[in-house]
């Protein structure tokens, strides 16, 4: 099944999103670790506004708008993000955390019932293909400290202060 993308342009760069025609794939900042392209993707095609990942395209550029202009605290989009079964558990948990709080990876790992986790909750946060949409900015560390975030720390600081989840950490 082919991926199709589009381009949207956000307050934190221009974002890339993949979707198939039944679920939102992933969600890509402009950085060098996402050095491939989506011109250097063969099985990928541009969103040409039809079909449904078209569709699905432009709801999540919708919701997306809506939440960078303080209008959506929640998405509701259908998503297919790859990943081990763990990872997903991870994703499934960060979709949890409410708009506008934190959480550390610690209190992530337990509850996923393990708390020795906490590295492998950090990993799993690492790989999510479907940041915002689903929040892994709102992850911290143990004393509150801005941690690794694939779209750059300034990106995390940004989201998290459009959320006001910086005013309750103190570090506004």
């Amino acid at each position: 099944m082919a991926t199709t993308f589009a381009r949207f342009p956000s307050p934190v760069g221009e974002l890339v999103l993949t979707a198939s025609d039944t679920a939102l794939k992933g969600v890509r900042f402009p950085l060098p670790r996402n050095r491939v392209t989506p011109e250097e993707e063969p099985e990928w095609v541009e969103d040409a506004g039809r079909g449904p990942a078209g569709a699905l395209l432009a709801r999540a550029r919708r919701q997306l708008t809506e939440y960078f202009e303080g209008t959506r605290t929640c998405f509701d989009l259908p998503l297919d993000a790859a990943g081990s079964a763990f990872e997903r558990r991870v994703w499934d948990l960060l979709r949890t955390i409410p708009y506008g709080a934190t959480t550390s990876y610690g209190e992530l790992a337990r509850r996923l019932g393990d708390p020795r986790a906490t590295r492998a909750v950090g990993a799993a946060n690492g790989k999510n293909p479907i940041p915002i949409i689903v929040p892994c900015h709102r992850v911290v560390g143990a004393r509150g400290e801005l941690t690794g975030f694939g779209g750059g720390l300034d990106r995390k600081r940004w989201l998290l202060e459009h959320e006001g989840a910086l005013l309750s950490l103190g570090r506004a």
